[in-house]
């Protein structure tokens, strides 16, 4: 009997983990491949394999969008398909799941099968023929899919991930992980308030962003200040090397009209940023608040809220989240909220519902596409005004003239008379926006008297010149915009002043820069660190001395620029997310310990320590880096290898200079930190614009398609 019940437990056991084993892509639901059959779509591929997508319409562009995106990085296609359909936790793990818990709770499925059927039928096509594009490389590579029943992928997935990710620019992760308990999904503890009375962010992360790395430049010069008469644009996004928010670059060429050179995110079946031949911009992160907390009040059972008087029952929903350990997918149980205001999380400190600019709409899908399609200033101005995108600054430039800056946001239109910088009462309808402002009443600055525009995550009252300066006092303060500057920002405009007419070559010069300016957190800091009591610490005096001596320049030519690089980091961070700063003797000691530790002394060239690494064996690139955290030549994050030396994985990601000559024609450059092919080891693609990078050298955009069948460009069709 002993033996009977010990072999039915292990026959138990076993048919326990087989399911856990099986159970996930079985249960997976798998959608109607969608009726898609391009018509036209040929592929070029240019000495740095960047994708030149070409079709009779523009479906059929976005078809071979997803194709050659797919041949150069199907892995991480693949795990944004996988957040949007909710088994981003059964590829990922507990990171996944994370994503899969805010899915879920952001109510983005049910978002976009609401507005999937109201968008316009243009656009319904282009992600329509970009999901089939992707399926179609999947059905070629079927060897190479990491989840079982995640393809066929359709438009409507594709917009999920639109709607999933947007927010995240700007803060939401934050809030989320600020507001979640649970240990696997966030870090404990209730909300609490930095010194300007806003929830405090903890860090989330869905989609791979740290908070601490939001950054980008941008400028952008007008003719009046160019030598040759040219417009100018330069496009300088920081973000991560790798995953799901790296860049992407290619051009597309349509027979619809759709002609545009620059870059995407996975997942995506246009360019964000970049240029046409008419017209082109470029993003850096904003701040302003969008985001508002409410308390809710509940009854004893906690089923129902206080809401103008009346007792309103909670939603509730019950899901499972997938989440991989091994080769095991466990299902694992959450309760989801929802309340008047929008989504709902208990904690410790009680119910808390939050409400945020752009929620529920997948208006950004359409707004985008007509910005690629625009051919004059008033049509790109009112692809704007349809307010898909809820923020980030927009920097413009054309080939007429006109340059700007645009502090582009959903800002909600709040009532006066709450605290919008703490949380809200959640028993009352007075404090429940519904609108927002239109596009008319964000801060812009176009065309300034200085002659050129300029953001660096600062705020948006400086975006040119002295003189130039938007008045804060023209906007309500209910829109909670920041009013922090960065180094980069103020660096840009000294550069700028300093200047006078620009040519291509001081444009460039002013882009690499790599100073700090002896200004703001900076000094403040570094001033801390002098004063520090070093008596009995030959090391940390040691290490004061070489900083009082430091040029305030991270170029790798002066002593002290590693030091600099490594005790700057940390205050940069508490200065961009208004926290105390840290412990300078701490810093200090813990920069001087390992500097001591991996280069036998405090002054080790900053190339030596600075490094940008990719690959492994054959396939390795192991190159030095300049520049800084807050420096305009951005190395943002890093991690610290086992030999001590710093690998950079954020920071200047794709650079494009773009020129609108005299005449209105337009020629671009641009450059990745590694290749068009990252995760593809074996492509000659995939580190081989890394020696370029590292030199602040660009290659020739080859918009023209002439140019292109002139270099030898390989074509093919998917």
């Amino acid at each position: 009997m002993l033996r009977r019940a010990i072999l039915g437990l292990v026959l138990l056991i076993a048919a326990i983990l087989i399911g856990l084993a099986i159970w996930e892509p079985l249960t997976a639901e798998a959608p109607a491949a969608p009726a898609f059959k391009p018509s036209d779509v040929q592929i070029a591929r240019d000495t740095f394999g960047v994708p030149h997508i070409f079709g009779k319409t523009d479906a059929d562009v976005a078809y071979g969008v997803a194709y050659a995106h797919a041949e150069d990085d199907f892995s991480t296609l693949q795990e944004v398909v996988a957040m949007t359909r909710g088994r981003a936790g059964a590829m990922l793990g507990e990171d996944g799941a994370k994503v899969d818990y805010a899915e879920a709770l952001l109510g983005v499925r049910a978002t976009t099968a609401r507005d999937w059927p109201r968008l316009p039928e243009d656009v319904k096509k282009l992600f329509t023929a970009y999901a089939a594009g992707l399926n179609h490389y999947a059905d070629k590579h079927a060897d190479e899919v990491r989840l079982s029943g995640l393809f066929p992928v359709t438009g409507e997935d594709v917009v999920a991930g639109f709607v999933l990710r947007s927010p995240f620019f700007f803060g939401l992760d934050s809030v989320l992980g600020g507001l979640t308990e649970d240990k696997m999904l966030g870090r404990e503890g209730g909300p609490s308030l930095d010194a300007r009375g806003k929830l405090v962010p903890r860090e989330l992360t869905p989609v791979g962003r740290d908070p601490e790395a939001n950054g980008s430049n941008g400028f952008a010069v007008a003719p009046s200040r160019s030598t040759d008469g040219a417009t100018r644009l330069v496009s300088n996004s920081h973000q991560p090397w790798t995953g799901g928010v790296a860049w992407y670059e290619l051009v597309v060429h349509s027979g619809e009209g759709w002609d545009f050179a620059g870059a995407t995110f996975p997942g995506s079946p246009y360019p964000f940023l970049g240029h046409n031949k008419y017209l082109g911009w470029t993003n850096t992160v904003n701040r302003p608040d969008l985001i508002d907390i409410y308390k809710l009040v509940l009854d004893e059972s906690g089923k129902k809220y206080r809401f103008d008087g009346k007792w309103l029952p909670l939603e509730e929903k019950r899901i499972w989240l997938r989440v991989k350990y091994g080769p095991l997918v466990i299902p694992v149980p959450r309760t989801l909220y929802r309340s008047v205001q929008g989504p709902v999380i208990k904690n410790a400190k009680g119910a808390f519902a939050i409400r945020y600019a752009g929620m529920d709409q997948a208006k950004m899908v359409t707004e985008y596409y007509r910005l690629n399609k625009a051919k004059n200033f008033a049509e790109w101005r009112a692809a704007m005004a349809g307010q898909g995108v809820p923020a980030t600054n927009f920097i413009y430039a054309d080939a007429k003239g006109n340059i700007g800056m645009f502090y582009n946001a959903m800002f909600p239109d709040r009532p006066a008379g709450f605290n919008w910088r703490g949380v809200l009462p959640g028993d009352t309808s007075a404090d429940v926006w519904t609108k927002t402002l239109p596009f008319e009443r964000v801060p812009a600055l176009v065309n300034p008297r200085s002659g050129y525009v300029m953001n660096a995550n600062n705020t948006p009252w400086v975006a040119a010149g002295p003189g130039d300066e938007l008045d804060a006092a023209a906007f309500s303060p209910l829109l909670g915009i920041e009013d922090d500057m960065t180094n980069r920002a103020t660096r840009l405009i000294d550069l700028f002043e300093a200047s006078g007419q620009i040519d291509d070559a001081r444009l460039k010069a002013i882009k690499y820069d790599t100073a700090y300016a002896k200004t703001g957190y900076a000094k403040a800091w570094i001033a801390r660190l002098l004063a520090l009591d070093t008596k009995g610490d030959p090391a940390l005096a040691e290490a004061q001395a070489l900083l009082r001596k430091w040029d305030w320049n991270l170029d790798g030519k002066g002593k002290g620029d590693a030091l600099a690089l490594m005790v700057l980091r940390p205050a940069n961070g508490s200065h961009y997310q208004r926290r105390p700063d840290p412990d300078p003797r701490q810093v200090l000691s813990e920069t001087v310990n390992h500097l001591q530790q991996y280069f036998a002394g405090l002054d080790p060239k900053l190339g030596t320590v600075l490094r940008l690494r990719h690959g492994e064996g054959a396939h390795r690139v192991d190159l030095p880096l300049d520049g800084g955290n807050d420096t305009i030549r951005a190395s943002t994050l890093w991690d610290v290898e086992p030999d001590g030396r710093l690998k950079v994985r954020h920071g200047d990601s794709f650079i494009m200079f773009v020129t609108w000559d005299r005449a209105g024609q337009v020629h671009s450059e641009s450059i990745q930190p590694f290749g068009a092919a990252t995760t593809r080891p074996a492509s000659p693609h995939y580190n081989d614009q890394a020696p370029l990078f590292v030199a602040h050298r660009l290659k020739p955009v080859l918009f023209d398609p002439a140019m292109l069948r002139a270099s030898g460009a390989r074509f093919y069709r998917p």
